[in-house]
């Protein structure tokens, strides 16, 4: 077992140490299809028992969860834009006809809605840091986390360069979306991309997604939708990219998410040689002191 802590990566489970294993799995989500009605968040709930995290009024439209959390698998954001009006027209004192055009127009209300989820990136830097071993590489190159094996440490929470993974209040330990591990030994599709009606989050090989998202964004690109483009499928970004990747249509800021996130363990290698070199250096500064007095 290799276990690579950053750069291109194409098989995430063969470098965990498993052998004849199946393609790896993910999601692709098409935000341009999203139509917000959180099918994907019941599902992931009761299929995987996760608590009820409350309706509070968040004041952020119809988003009453916020964020990903240890009881939060599945967000569905809500991001209401403004766009620009039309300028004024330009009144050049010729004679009109009717009524004047109204002034001051608002402009139209765009709505952007996502539903967000674990990346199970290919360097997974929360996997990196537990001390335990509660959370491991699947067969199927996911990430997931062991409730059983959890202390609490909360080492992977920091660790996570998307602030995905959680440690729930009352309970201690960090929680996360397994992308239903259970259902995939199975055979069987996750329940949040199975309730999905709109097939805005799809479910296959990951390999397979990727073409097909690539495809996706071309079509919207020649229909006019230049603002489209992918986030997290790219095998060269800083994670090595992400089992669960987005199309979105807009900056990655807009969705709450980082424009560029980096593994937090891609150093730890030249950190620990530096370290060591140090070490190294002081001991031997220490014996040549030693030596010298005698």
């Amino acid at each position: 077992m290799n276990h690579s802590l950053s750069g291109p990566l194409d098989d995430p489970a063969g470098d965990a140490g498993y052998d004849g294993h199946p393609p790896r799995k993910g999601f692709f989500t098409d935000t341009s299809i999203c139509i917000g009605c959180k099918a994907c968040e019941v599902a992931c709930k009761e299929w995987n028992a996760v608590p009820e995290d409350g309706l509070a009024m968040t004041g952020m439209s119809y988003d009453n969860t916020v964020a990903l959390g240890a009881s939060t698998w599945r967000h569905v954001a809500f991001v209401e834009q403004t766009e620009p009006p039309s300028p004024p027209a330009v009144d050049l004192g010729m004679p009109v006809v009717g009524p004047p055009e109204p002034q001051g127009d608002p402009g139209e209300v765009r709505w952007l809605m996502s539903s967000d989820v674990c990346k199970h990136c290919t360097h997974a830097a929360c996997l990196d840091v537990c001390p335990t071993g509660a959370l491991f590489r699947t067969e199927f190159g996911t990430v997931v986390v062991q409730p059983d094996v959890c202390n609490g440490c909360g080492y992977c929470v920091p660790a996570c360069p998307y602030g995905v993974i959680d440690i729930r209040p009352g309970d201690g330990r960090a929680f996360k979306c397994t992308l239903c591990y259970d259902r995939l030994k199975a055979d069987r599709t996750p329940a949040c991309a199975q309730a999905c009606p709109t097939q805005s989050i799809q479910f296959g090989d990951l390999s397979e997604l990727r073409e097909r998202a690539a495809t996706r964004v071309a079509d919207l690109h020649a229909e006019g939708v230049t603002q489209a483009r992918l986030y997290g499928a790219d095998p060269t970004d800083g994670v090595g990219g992400d089992g669960a990747f987005f199309l979105l249509l807009d900056e990655p800021e807009v969705y709450g998410l980082p424009p560029d996130p980096v593994v937090t363990t891609r150093d730890l290698g030249s950190i620990w040689r530096h370290v060591g070199a140090a070490a190294a250096t002081l001991v031997g500064v220490g014996v040549a002191s030693f030596v010298g007095r005698r």
